[in-house]
C-alpha cells in the first residue's frame, strides 16, 4: 500500500509563499521577544497575586 501522495506543486508553491514572507529583523525579532516575555511575567504576577488574596480572604471565611 502506498502512503499519501504529494505532489510537486505543493512543495513549490510553500516555497514560493516562503519566499514572499517579510522577516523580521535581528533587533526586532529581540525587541519583540522581550516584549513577549515581560507580558507572561507580568501576567504570572497578577494571576500569583490574585491566587494569594483569594487564598487568603478564603483562609479567613472558612477558616475563622
Amino acid at each position: 500500500m502506498k502512503g499519501p501522495a504529494v505532489s510537486r506543486p505543493f512543495f513549490s508553491q510553500v516555497l514560493a509563499e516562503l519566499g514572499r514572507v517579510v522577516w523580521p529583523s535581528r533587533q526586532q525579532l529581540f525587541s519583540e521577544s522581550v516584549s513577549v516575555i515581560l507580558m507572561v511575567a507580568m501576567s504570572a504576577a497578577a494571576v500569583a497575586a490574585s491566587n494569594r488574596l483569594f487564598s487568603w480572604i478564603s483562609n479567613r471565611v472558612f477558616l475563622g
